[in-house]
């Protein structure tokens, strides 16, 4: 009896048929959207669902100390192949690389190599990993630390004027920092780091800038640095900042470099007198860092009232602190503890 309701309806009823599709229809796009983690805009959720937001999952962060960091140094804007000056600091004794064109296939092929099999902890292992397919090699030695200014060039002898036309086989420079004394290589994880450059030639006058960092363990892992976007102001806070001697954190994700490359994100403290308050609130310092969108926006209460980025609206997949100082409620509740 139901059955042949129904059929008489469908008969003898369009709007009937159309409300069945329609139905259907929404149900299959939820069921869609759901399925492949597509997320509903913010603008079309009620305010009375911001509470039962699920709280964004914090990346748990390993403590390491990196002895190296390096930056272009002065000649920045004047930079080509016939010269640049790069700043080093480091925590002990170490000696610079600087490999001139060298080869994009040899430099990954020795990444490789060294996830996979001996590690390279001298520059002449490097050199090796290379097969010396590069134009030229320029080494300076440093003392631990001492901030000091180098200047390397291209022979002009050998007659390189640029690296061809895109896409390039060879790196403009590659500059490499190790540790010198065997005996301090134990009291460090990171064994290396390896720094590629873009220079400005006749082909391309893009002014010089730094392309990829990379760095090198000793147990075989190969990380590869990630900039934070903060305020424009903020000119201390950067992946080229000193070695921090703290071990505040760095967040590590463990992928073979042939599947993807490696991503750090540095975890460095804010200096005292530049602290930058919250975006949304307005009272507590910035510590929180949005991935994957790397924008240092927030603090730690907030954070957990976002699953989009306040700046770029980009969805949030997780999340890591700045530094190990405690939340401002948290302080708040110290506070009251104490009081009471």
């Amino acid at each position: 009896m139901a059955a042949e309701f129904l059929v008489m309806l469908y008969e003898y009823s369009p709007l009937f048929y159309i409300t069945i599709i329609s139905v259907c229809f929404i149900i299959t796009v939820a069921v869609v959207l759901g399925w492949f983690g597509f997320d509903v805009p913010i603008i079309l959720r009620i305010s009375d669902e911001t509470e039962s937001l699920i709280p964004v999952p914090e990346r748990k962060m390993v403590q390491v100390a990196n002895p190296f960091a390096l930056e272009i140094g002065s000649t920045v804007g004047k930079a080509t192949v016939t010269g640049l000056s790069l700043l080093a600091y480091c925590l002990e004794d170490c000696v610079l690389c600087c490999f001139w064109g060298c080869e994009v296939h040899a430099l990954q092929t020795a990444l490789q190599n060294h996830q996979r099999g001996p590690r390279l902890s001298t520059t002449w292992q490097f050199q090796d990993a290379l097969e010396f397919s590069y134009h030229h090699c320029h080494s300076f030695n440093y003392q631990k630390d001492k901030k000091e200014e180098c200047f390397t060039r291209m022979p002009p002898e050998l007659g390189v004027t640029d690296f061809g036309m895109l896409p390039r086989d060879r790196y403009p420079l590659v500059a490499v920092l190790m540790l010198t004394n065997p005996e301090t290589r134990d009291n460090y994880n990171i064994m290396a780091s390896v720094t590629v450059l873009h220079i400005p030639d006749d082909k391309y006058r893009i002014s010089a800038r730094i392309l990829f960092q990379y760095l090198l363990t000793a147990h075989g892992n190969v990380y590869d640095l990630k900039p934070l976007f903060m305020s424009a102001d903020i000119s201390n806070f950067s992946g080229t900042a000193e070695p921090s001697t703290s071990k505040t954190g760095v967040g590590l994700q463990h992928k073979p470099l042939d599947e993807t490359r490696e991503q750090s994100e540095s975890s460095m403290e804010w200096p005292d007198n530049q602290v930058r308050d919250c975006v949304v609130c307005q009272n507590a310092a910035i510590n929180r860092v949005m991935l994957p969108c790397r924008h240092a926006c927030v603090c730690d209460s907030c954070v957990r009232h976002f699953q989009h980025c306040p700046i770029c609206r980009a969805f949030v997949i997780e999340s890591f602190v700045l530094s190990n100082q405690p939340s401002h409620d948290e302080e708040d509740n110290l506070t009251e503890n104490l009081n009471g």
